[in-house]
C-alpha cells in the first residue's frame, strides 16, 4: 500500500465510524446494580458479590485512576530518504523523530485513554499546504498530499502536525478530523473511563524554507475551543465549569474533591491545554478560574485554576507529583521521550510514572518497536484503566476500572 493512501483510508474510517455513532448519540445508560451491593462500603471488596464495578463507579473519581495514553498520538512516521537527510545535519534529532502512532481509533481500541494533539492556527487555511520537507526541495504546486488531503489542508481550520517544515505527515490534517475520529470510537463504547485529550498550541519558529506560524492569541483560543464544541455537545465534555462547580475558584474545587465519580464521567472526554504559561494566560484571558473555556490548563498548585498539571520527569519529580496527586490534581507524566528508552530497552522511567501516581502516563510505545527492543508501555495485569497507585489501589480488591476485555 502506498503511504500517502493512508490518511485518506483513515478519512473513510473516520466517516464510516461517524455514520455508525449517529445511531448512538443518546447519552450513555447508566450500568445497572444491583439492589444488594453495598455502596457506602470502605472498600470494593465490601460491597458484596459482583458488586466491585458499582462501587468503583460510585465512590471513586477521575483523581482516583490511572491510565496509559499517547505522546504526540496524530503522528505518522517520516520516509526514510526524508528522515536520513534530517539525520545528516542533526543526528540526535532525527532520532528523536523516528516513531510514529497508529490511526486513533486503534489507539483508542488498544486501551491508550489519552491522547496528544499539536495545532497549528490556520484561519484564512492554505497556510501549511507547503511545507519543505527535510530534503528541502519541496513538493511542487501539489504539495505532498494527495488530492483529498490537499483540500483538507486549504480549508480554513486548525491543523494537526508535529513540526509544520519536516515532521507534518498525520492520521488526521484537520483538529475537527481528529475529532470525529474520537467521537465516533467513544460513542460506539459508551462506558469506557474518561479520555484526556491534550492540546499543544503550535506557534515557535519553523525551519529553512517553511512558511511562519501564526501566533495564538484570545481570538485563536476562542477558535479554538469554538471547534471542540461543533464536535462535542456538553453533556459528553468534562469542562472546567463542570468541576468547579459553586467553588470559587477551580483549585478550590479540586482540593476539596471536586473531580466528577467514575460512573458520572463514563463515555465522555476532557481536554487540557499543555503550554507554557504565556500561552495559558491568552487562553484564560480575563477570567480568573476558566470560566466558560472548554479546557483545562496547564499550571503550578498554587494558581486559581489549578486541576491538571504536567510533571513530565517522573524519576526526578517522582515526589512532587505523588504530592499533587494526593492533594487532588491531575497530572500527566512520560513513561519515554525521544525514543531513549526503546532502544535502551530502559525501563526505569516507565517503572517510575506507574509508581509515582500520575493519573495519565504517556507514550510512544504502546506497542514496541522491534527495530529497537521489546521495550513497551502497560500495566503488569494489563488493565486500560487501574485504580491509583497512591490514592486508591487498596481499596478496589484488584479490580480493574476499565478492562481490557470490555473492547475485545
Amino acid at each position: 500500500m502506498k503511504s500517502w493512501m493512508l490518511p485518506m483510508l483513515s478519512l473513510g474510517l473516520c466517516c464510516a465510524l461517524a455514520g455508525a455513532a449517529r445511531a448512538h448519540d443518546e447519552p450513555a445508560a447508566p450500568r445497572p446494580v444491583d439492589p444488594a451491593c453495598k455502596l457506602a462500603a470502605p472498600d470494593a471488596a465490601q460491597a458484596g458479590p459482583d458488586c466491585a464495578e458499582a462501587w468503583i463507579d460510585r465512590n471513586l473519581s477521575l483523581a482516583d485512576v490511572q491510565a496509559i495514553g499517547t505522546h504526540n498520538s496524530y503522528k505518522r512516521a517520516i520516509p526514510a530518504e526524508e528522515l536520513a537527510a534530517h539525520r545528516a545535519r542533526d543526528a540526535a534529532g532525527a532520532d528523536s523523530l523516528d516513531y510514529a502512532h497508529a490511526p486513533l481509533h486503534e489507539q483508542l481500541e488498544l486501551g491508550m485513554r489519552q491522547l496528544e494533539l499539536d495545532v497549528y492556527y490556520d484561519p484564512k487555511g492554505g497556510r501549511y499546504a507547503h511545507p519543505p520537507g527535510a530534503l528541502r526541495q519541496g513538493y511542487g504546486e501539489a504539495g505532498p498530499w494527495p488530492p483529498g488531503v490537499a483540500a483538507q489542508m486549504a480549508r480554513p481550520g486548525f491543523k494537526v502536525m508535529h513540526l509544520a517544515d519536516i515532521d507534518f505527515r498525520s492520521q488526521c490534517m484537520l483538529f475537527v478530523e481528529c475529532l470525529q475520529q474520537i467521537r465516533a470510537w467513544s460513542r460506539q463504547h459508551p462506558q469506557h473511563a474518561p479520555i484526556l485529550i491534550l492540546i499543544n498550541a503550535k506557534d515557535g519558529r519553523s525551519g529553512p524554507g517553511a512558511v511562519a506560524p501564526l501566533a495564538f492569541d484570545g481570538k485563536a483560543f476562542d477558535a479554538l475551543d469554538a471547534e471542540v464544541r461543533s464536535v462535542f455537545p456538553a453533556d459528553e465534555l468534562i469542562t472546567p465549569d463542570d468541576v468547579r462547580g459553586k467553588a470559587a475558584s477551580l483549585r478550590e474545587a479540586v482540593l476539596a474533591g471536586g473531580w466528577p465519580r467514575i460512573g458520572a464521567s463514563r463515555g465522555k472526554i476532557l481536554f487540557a491545554l499543555d503550554e507554557e504559561p504565556r500561552k495559558v494566560a491568552l487562553y484564560r484571558g480575563a477570567r480568573r478560574s476558566l470560566q466558560g473555556r472548554a479546557m483545562f490548563v496547564n499550571g503550578d498548585e498554587t494558581s486559581p485554576d489549578a486541576a491538571y498539571l504536567a510533571i513530565n520527569d517522573p524519576i526526578a519529580d517522582g515526589e512532587r507529583i505523588r504530592k499533587a496527586v494526593q492533594a487532588g490534581f491531575l497530572v500527566r507524566t512520560r513513561a519515554d521521550a525521544d525514543t531513549v528508552e526503546s532502544r535502551r530497552n530502559d525501563p526505569r522511567r516507565r517503572e517510575a510514572a506507574f509508581a509515582s501516581g500520575a493519573q495519565y502516563i504517556s507514550t510512544d510505545y504502546p506497542k514496541p518497536d522491534l527495530r529497537f527492543s521489546r521495550y513497551r508501555v502497560t500495566f503488569p495485569r494489563s488493565e486500560v484503566v487501574r485504580c491509583n497507585p497512591v490514592r486508591t489501589e487498596s481499596r478496589c480488591d484488584h479490580r480493574a476500572v476499565e478492562a481490557p476485555e470490555k473492547h475485545d
